[in-house]
Formats: structure tokens, C-alpha cells, sequence
């Protein structure tokens, strides 16, 4: 703490660093600076000038425990987690307690965005510790060897401060007089054997069949909230996972059942559109819904929210041809291009709910304010129509919201003032902005551009998308072994080593360039990560991928990611990755690969397939009679065909296109394609059966 070199890195930061602390010296300069400055992150900077004497993660905090012989506090969070504010706050910034915590322990934190399989691994403790939830921020105490003593998430930082809940500083003193016992460690070294224990399952024989699949959709229907969309009750989490999953159903199972389904998903995807969750000022999603009807965000943006949201809201549209949808689709991406992109071309990981102090400040208005910005009619207007009354709907103030969507003429009106609203708030102070940029939400992201730019038949989409990914096979390329991937960039600098989900998103994102675009460079990124991520994460005795790598620093479990959530986890990514890349390339080694993905996750499939919706995603896509869709001709003659399938929703095919002579043409779906005169041409096969050639539009949907 307040070590010269520290000093001197806060030096070298400038006088335009603001220290997030209120412990200052007269002259403004902080009184307390820790390691955590030497950090790039946003979130482990933020607590640089605690009176904690913070170390980030890894093996220097643990030998450090080993020779003073005390243990390790882990806290994990993130840099827009609202609750790791208010601890920060109330705890980490209080003298007495961080006293205590240095002199019994050794502090560390982690970022949860930027180790993910760190934090899977204490997460996986925690959830066994307590019989299930979990969340951040996330509290763990451990032996100075690793093993779990206690975990938990949010504590107040004394008896009584929030009420019977105990005090983080009376935790503290009783693990530090008992952790000693030897039983005490022993509980926590037979807890990690007993994880590890269950996490080696054994493959399932065969792939689970459409059962499974409908079992799935039966559930979730049955939990959906008819009247305002989504699934139970307050807090609403998003999980579009969930809307992909019934939206295949709706496709497959095209009576009763699959109507149901549809109703399931245009219902929430319409009532969320709708409702607080939504930034109607500026475009994008918060994090999610602390009622039940939309209204009240938990105010933060993520990445991977909205560009999982933008892809589903696309797909939905092509489903039903709602045209909010489509509005919205392109509304979410324009915030992330506008608000999100990274110098280069990357995307930041996500915005605060958090300003002045203050959850959701930014983002509320009073009939004043609007008044203050617009002419007389227009405020009314919008006052009416946004529900921006005197009494508020949050704190004395409003959350934006409609009671249904917006007609041609009145989405008219809105564009132009929303501009205007949107300068007006722009000179608020701002939520603070996660500037990281993380390469598998950059993978989900640029997989959203791409799939809309080809949806909405916006070029500009799929070029934003496709410099996107040059950024981060260029910046987030690992220099010391070619080929790999690292996770994170920020402040100038890369690190970390990519993790599954990393390379299974750009992969992803590879295979979805290639269909936008028929340029094979994509297909070469995509079977190059691919060759890496098998010969780094591949678990050759029971089937699918490891989070971490065979060679990465030991941790105490190695995790087999399986539980899609709010990100889908990296077995689905990489399973829909190999049966793709099967249908493409005509390589059956890739299909069986990916049938053994799927199976390696046979148990939580047959016994709760709710868990895992973009695995059952890519069940669909395995069980599908997949059409292969090849397009013959120069940009300019296969672009009616494109058009002709934008608006259709096709989750069972994969469309590629070129010009006879180009590198793409080598594949064997392109073998014996005839080189078309005048016009181009389409070839539509199902299990090496290909109907006679399309030379116009209709034909070709008719071959559909």
C-alpha cells in the first residue's frame, strides 16, 4: 500500500484521473493507493484506492498467504454490478474493517468478465456451499492452499446494517478464529474432490431425440407470464437462449404446440420492447426487470445481453414479420455501434447503472425536463405517450415506457425527438462505461451484426461486423503462441488467455461472416480456431470441451461449462460449430464431433434440458433434415436469391455463395454446380439429395 511504485503509476496517469475514493488528502490526491493500480481493467482500478491492500489474482496472493500463514479473501465482481458498489462502499471503504481484513488475510479481486474460469469454479463452492443461488459481488475465504472455508455473495459490513443479515466484519473475526482447525479445511478439500467428482459424467449413447425438445418448450410455456411476457415472477431476466430454443419449436412443431411457442416469444419479446428495460431515448437493453411487468431495470447495459436480444428480435421478425421487431433489431446495434465501438473496431463489454451515486440517475425524466427540451405539442406528446407524469413511476421521476408499439406516424415523430432527448441527456454525467473488450462477446456481437445486415439487407451491418472481427483476431491475437486467442483489451493492453467461450463465439461469428458474405478467408479463421480450441480444450475421454486449457495454471476444479444463462455457455457454441462446419465442408469427422458434444451433456439433456436451451438449439439444428443452400453467381446475380431468403427464418440451413472460379467453390457443396449465364443460380440439398436448380427467387422458396 502507497509503495513508490504504485505512487508512481498513479502519477503517470495525470491530472485527468478522478480517484474513486472518498478517502482524499487536502490537495485531492488519494490517501490510500493499492496494487490494483497497476491494473488496466475499469473494475479492479475502481478499487485501487481502498484502504484494502488489494492484489489481483494469482499465484504471488497465494504464496504471499503461505508464508504469513493466514488466508485469502476473494472477492469477485464486476465493473457494472451494483451490489459490488454498495459493498465497496459501505465495507472495503471502511477503515476498521479494511484494518482488520489486511492484517488476517490476504485480499484479492478478481474480475469475474476478465477470469471466467476462475470465477466458475468459486461459483460452482459457493452454489454447493449453500444449496443452490449465487451472485455477485461473490465472497469467498479460502486456506492459503485453495481449499473453501466459507463463501457467500453481498454482506453488510456490521450486525444490524441491513437487518438480521451478519456483518461482514463479524465474519471475518470468527473465520479467522477458527479456520486453524484442521476439520475446517478438510470440509473444504473433501467439497472440491466431491465437485470434481461429479463433473466427470459419462456420454450419453446416442443423441436424446425431439422429445427432449418438446419437453423443454412444454416447460417453459407453462412457466410463462401470459399478461406481461417472460417466465415466473420479478426480477425478469431476458435469457434469450430461452426465445431461441422456442422459437425452433414453433418452426418444428407447426400445430397448437409450436403456435404456443410463438405466442411465448412475441409476447415477451413485445412486452419488453415496451416496457423500462428498454432505453427508448437511445436503443439497448438493461441488464433486467427488478417487477414483473418490464418497467424497473437493474439500469446497467451488457454486451452480450443486447447482442444476443438484437439476434433474437432478427430472428423473431423473420418468424412472424412483426415490423416493431425488425425496428428493434436494428435499434439495439445502432446503440451498440453508437455507444459501444472501441477505436479499431472492437466492442466495450458494458455501461453502469450507476451516476452521481445514484442507481438509474441518467436515465429518468420529469415532465419539466422534457418540457425544458422540446416544443410545447411534442412534450405533451411525449408525456402522454411515454407515461412521464408529475407523480413518476421510480423515485419521483419516470422510466420511459409505452403501452403499445408505435404506428408508422407516431415512430416518425419519436426518431426526430428522441434525438433531441437523446443531446439533451448526453450532458447528464454518464454511467460509467466497462471499456474492455471481451473476445466472446465481441463473438456473439459480431454474430448479430452479421445475421442482421443479411436479415434487414444492410451491407453496412455485415462490414461493421466483419471489421469488428479483424480487430480481434489482430489485437486479441496471443503474440507469444500464433494461432491463440487472448480473452481481454483494455488500456492498450491484451491479456489473459482465452477460455472456451472465446474461441466457440468467434468461430461462431466466423461461420456467420462466411454466410454473409462468401468470403472464404472467414471459413479459414473459423477451422483455424477450431483446430486450436480441440487441441486446447477437448475432453477426449467423455466428449465435448473444458473451460480452461490443458496447459492454463492449475485451478482447484476444471470446469466442463454446461448451464446456458445469461451467456450461452461454450459446449452449446462449440456443438452449433461443428455441425455447421459438417454441413459446409461435407467432413462427417466435424458432425461426429459435434454429436459428441451434445452428448457429453446427455444427462442435464434427458434430465433437465430447461437448463441448457442453446445446447437444445443446437439438438435442433442435429435432429433437422438441414438444407444446403448454395447460391452460383457474382454478387450482383445471387442477390435476388438473398433477398428472396432475408425474410425467411431458417435455423436448419446454411446458405453459401460464389462466383464460379472463387476459393469458396473448392468446397464439395459447390461440385458440380454449372456455371450460370445470364443469371445466377440456386441449389437446395437435404442429406445429399439436391432438388433441380433454381434460376429465379420463387423457385428457389419453392424448393424451401
Amino acid at each position: 500500500m502507497n509503495e513508490k511504485p504504485l505512487l508512481d503509476a498513479l502519477h503517470a496517469l495525470g491530472p485527468a484521473y478522478v480517484p474513486r475514493t472518498r478517502h482524499l488528502a487536502p490537495d485531492g490526491h488519494p490517501r490510500f493507493t493499492n496494487r490494483l493500480i497497476l491494473e488496466p481493467g475499469p473494475y479492479l482500478r475502481q478499487h485501487a484506492h481502498n484502504p484494502v491492500d488489494w492484489r489481483p489474482y494469482g499465484d504471488a496472493a497465494f504464496a504471499e498467504a503461505v508464508a504469513r500463514g493466514v488466508p485469502v479473501f476473494l472477492s469477485v465482481g464486476y465493473s457494472t454490478c451494483h451490489w459490488c458498489h454498495v459493498m465497496e462502499h459501505e465495507s472495503f471503504e471502511d477503515e476498521e474493517i479494511a484494518a482488520y481484513l489486511n492484517a488476517h488475510f490476504v485480499p484479492v479481486k478478481l474480475d469475474r468478465e476478465e477470469r471466467p474460469d476462475v470465477d466458475a469454479v468459486y461459483m460452482e463452492v459457493l452454489q454447493a456451499m449453500n444449496g443452490g443461488g449465487g451472485g455477485w459481488p461473490m465472497s469467498v475465504f479460502l486456506t492459503p492452499d485453495g481449499a473453501p472455508l466459507f463463501a457467500g455473495t453481498y454482506f453488510p459490513p456490521r450486525d444490524g446494517a441491513r437487518g438480521h443479515r451478519p456483518g461482514f466484519l463479524s465474519l471475518m473475526r470468527a473465520i479467522e478464529r477458527q479456520w486453524r482447525d484442521p476439520r475446517f479445511a478438510a470440509q473444504g478439500h473433501a467439497l472440491l474432490a466431491e465437485l470434481s467428482r461429479r463433473s466427470a459424467q459419462p456420454p450419453g449413447e446416442a443423441l436424446p431425440g425431439v422429445e427432449v425438445l418438446a419437453e423443454s418448450a412444454a416447460t417453459h410455456r407453462r412457466s410463462f407470464d401470459p399478461d406481461w411476457g417472460g417466465f415466473g415472477h420479478a426480477p425478469k431476466f431476458p435469457r434469450p437462449a430461452v426465445l431461441d430454443h422456442l422459437l425452433r419449436e414453433a418452426r418444428r412443431e407447426p400445430e397448437i404446440t409450436g403456435a404456443l411457442s410463438l405466442e411465448v416469444v412475441n409476447t415477451t419479446l413485445e412486452k419488453m420492447a415496451l416496457g423500462g428495460i428498454y432505453d427508448h431515448v437511445a436503443g439497448g437493453f438493461a441488464r433486467y426487470s427488478t417487477d414483473h411487468r418490464w418497467l424497473v431495470p437493474h439500469f446497467e447495459k451488457m454486451l452480450y445481453d443486447n447482442a444476443q436480444l438484437a439476434r433474437t428480435y432478427t430472428e423473431a421478425w423473420q418468424m412472424g414479420g412483426r415490423a416493431h421487431f425488425a425496428g428493434v433489431a436494428q435499434d439495439v446495434l445502432a446503440w451498440v455501434d453508437r455507444e459501444m465501438s472501441a477505436p479499431g473496431g472492437g466492442f466495450y463489454s458494458a455501461t453502469d447503472a450507476d451516476s452521481e451515486g445514484e442507481e438509474g440517475r441518467f436515465f429518468l425524466w420529469t415532465p419539466e425536463q422534457i418540457h425544458a427540451a422540446l416544443p410545447p405539442d411534442d412534450a405533451r406528446w411525449v408525456c402522454e405517450t411515454f407515461d412521464v407524469t408529475a407523480d413518476g413511476n421510480f423515485e419521483d421521476a419516470n422510466i420511459l415506457n409505452l403501452r403499445d408499439p408505435l404506428d408508422a406516424v407516431e415512430s416518425a415523430r419519436w426518431a426526430a425527438l428522441r434525438v433531441v432527448l437523446r443531446e439533451v441527456r448526453a450532458r447528464r454525467v454518464p454511467p460509467g462505461l466497462d471499456d474492455k473488450v471481451l473476445t466472446a462477446w465481441n463473438g456473439l456481437t459480431i454474430s448479430a451484426f452479421a445475421r442482421a445486415g443479411v436479415g434487414f439487407d444492410r451491407p453496412e451491418l455485415v462490414e461493421r461486423a466483419a471489421r469488428a472481427a479483424t480487430f480481434v483476431s489482430h489485437t486479441l491475437a496471443d503474440p507469444a503462441h500464433p494461432g491463440h486467442l487472448l480473452r481481454s483489451h483494455c488500456g492498450g493492453v491484451s491479456r489473459h488467455a482465452g477460455v472456451l467461450e472465446d474461441y466457440a463465439a468467434m468461430i461462431g461469428a466466423s461461420l456467420d461472416l462466411l454466410e454473409a458474405t462468401g468470403d472464404a478467408r472467414w471459413l479459414d479463421a473459423a477451422l483455424a480456431w477450431q483446430a486450436t480450441q480441440d487441441a486446447l480444450f477437448a475432453d477426449t475421454t467423455d466428449g465435448g470441451y473444458f473451460r480452461s486449457a490443458h496447459d492454463a495454471p492449475p485451478l482447484p476444479l476444471r470446469e466442463k461449462p454446461e448451464y446456458d444463462g445469461a451467456e450461452p455457455s461454450g459446449n452449446a457454441l462449440a456443438a452449433e460449430n461443428l455441425l455447421r462446419l459438417a454441413e459446409i465442408t461435407g467432413e462427417s469427422a466435424w458432425r461426429a464431433a459435434g454429436e459428441r458434444t451434445i452428448r457429453a451433456l446427455d444427462r442435464l439433456c434427458r434430465k433437465a434440458p430447461t437448463t441448457i436451451p442453446r445446447m437444445l438449439c443446437a439438438l435442433d439444428f442435429a435432429l433437422a433434415p438441414v438444407k444446403q443452400i448454395v447460391l452460383v453467381g457474382t454478387p450482383a446475380q445471387v442477390a435476388p436469391f438473398r433477398r428472396a431468403l432475408r425474410t425467411r427464418f431458417l435455423p436448419d440451413a446454411v446458405v453459401l455463395a460464389a462466383a464460379p472460379g472463387e476459393p469458396l467453390t473448392t468446397l464439395t457443396l459447390f461440385e458440380g454446380r454449372a456455371a450460370p449465364g445470364v443469371g445466377g443460380v440456386a441449389h437446395v440439398c437435404v442429406e445429399g439429395r439436391c432438388a433441380l436448380p433454381a434460376n429465379t427467387p420463387e423457385e428457389l422458396l419453392a424448393r424451401l
